[in-house]
């Protein structure tokens, strides 16, 4: 499925983007190709920052952004030229003239003479802006640049010129979505919800988790998403307290519970980003039922939570608490609500945090502070909302609180939905994933 980006809205973005440069002249380079293993490469992945600018699907191009030059040459594209005998191997390429004609780039020019033209380019610019220790084959090229400005300065006694990094005034505006990127969003929530859904109706006591892992993503590729947006976690048992586990390898075992965490990553690059926990044979233990209830509460509080004027620590505070206090409930915790929380006494159990933003990025940029003040959520911004509950020996039980005992043990919980917060109740993007308690049983 091809790309589907608003172009129009790309070129409104640049502007902002260029406004927000001042006088500083951006570089902001693409991707490169990765090697996997002796001569065959990973599937291509565009770097979200210059795809976010572009739009543009290809390796080894570097995007030009000039707000002092003059309207018709400030968004200027170096990329790797039409070669029919490698394009015969890799695909084609758009060239020069396909970047000016498809992405909106107002001069063109081949990757090769980025060493030659940067200089001239830069001329009349108070500084660069540049992401050092991200581009090895470009950052040689760039500070060069920098370096023969600065000589210069120094004969020549001009104006004082610098380097700073483009990612601030970038993804400050990477966290509030369009309204176009908002549909993708959508979209790769509806799709990963899909495959949710039919996993759970599809797993079964016996099956490998693989099997489901393999219905997953088969979902995912045959509704029109490129593919898994991140390593899916397929964990059965006592592999959901892993919180990053990945081999989905081993057998889905009668009486346990399984987590999936998976979603889907669209072809202009917007993820999705679920967590579902269930049992595999349709019918939660006592031990289950008792906390996934206390993550659905302490979920369903948070998600209240994601309103404007609060802020992503306050969504963590609520899901903290109310597990907390549920495994006060159960003897799992001992002492008061308060203190337990202000000594961190519930991490062996509960270890991450409740979310993160979510974008092009499945963790996607944006600060969470600004010095000492978390960032007030608006409308606009899109965030997962992710307690979870892990009981097994991993972490020790720290000093004061009770031995979980075993009955408890192997039980690992997540539940978590990808959220757009507006100006009334938040948006559940991924409402179309179950989570009840009743319907987690078939």
């Amino acid at each position: 499925m091809p790309s589907v980006i608003d172009q129009h809205g790309l070129v409104k973005r640049r502007d902002r983007f260029l406004r927000q440069l001042g006088g500083y002249a951006a570089i902001i380079p693409a991707a490169p190709m990765v090697v996997h293993h002796a001569d065959c490469e990973y599937p291509f992945r565009q770097n979200s920052d210059f795809w976010y600018l572009t739009g543009f699907d290809e390796p080894d191009a570097v995007a030009l952004f000039l707000p002092h030059r003059a309207l018709g040459e400030r968004f200027v594209l170096f990329v790797l030229p039409r070669d029919p005998a490698l394009e015969a191997w890799t695909g084609s390429r758009s060239g020069t003239q396909g970047v000016v004609d498809h992405f909106g780039a107002e001069v063109a020019h081949p990757l090769e003479e980025l060493p030659l033209r940067l200089k001239d380019y830069l001329k009349g610019a108070e500084g660069i802006a540049f992401r050092v220790g991200k581009h090895p084959k470009i950052e040689p090229i760039v500070l060069k640049c920098l370096t023969e400005q600065l000589d210069s300065v120094q004969r020549c006694g001009s104006l004082p010129f610098s380097l700073i990094a483009p990612c601030p005034i970038l993804h400050q505006l990477r966290l509030y979505k369009e309204s176009w990127e908002l549909e993708l969003m959508r979209e790769a929530a509806r799709i990963s919800a899909k495959a949710h859904e039919l996993a759970r109706n599809f797993a079964r006591p016996g099956m490998n988790e693989r099997q489901v892992q393999a219905l997953i993503e088969k979902c995912f590729l045959e509704h029109g998403a490129r593919g898994p947006a991140y390593g899916s976690i397929v964990a059965g048992g006592d592999n959901a307290c892993i919180l990053h586990y990945t081999s989905n390898n081993a057998p889905l075992r009668d009486g346990e519970l399984l987590l999936i965490d998976a979603g889907c990553s669209l072809f202009d690059y917007y993820n999705g980003d679920i967590t579902r926990t269930f049992p595999i044979n349709g019918r939660f233990s006592g031990e289950q039922k008792d906390l996934y209830q206390v993550v659905l509460a302490a979920q369903q509080a948070a998600l209240e939570c994601v309103v404007p004027g609060q802020n992503a620590e306050a969504v963590h505070a609520i899901a903290v608490r109310v597990i907390v206090e549920g495994l006060l409930d159960l003897g799992i915790l001992k002492g008061s609500i308060d203190s337990l929380i202000e000594q961190d006494a519930y991490r062996h159990i509960y270890m991450h945090r409740t979310g993160h933003w979510l974008g092009l990025d499945v963790h996607d940029v944006g600060a969470y502070r600004l010095g000492d003040y978390p960032v007030e959520l608006e409308p606009g911004m899109t965030l997962t909302v992710e307690p979870g509950i892990y009981v097994s020996d991993r972490f020790p039980v720290p000093e004061g609180q009770p031995e979980i005992d075993n009955h408890w043990k192997g039980i690992g919980i997540r539940i978590e939905d990808d959220v757009l917060v507006t100006d009334k109740r938040p948006e559940v993007l991924s409402e179309d994933a179950l989570k009840s308690l009743e319907d987690m049983q078939k």
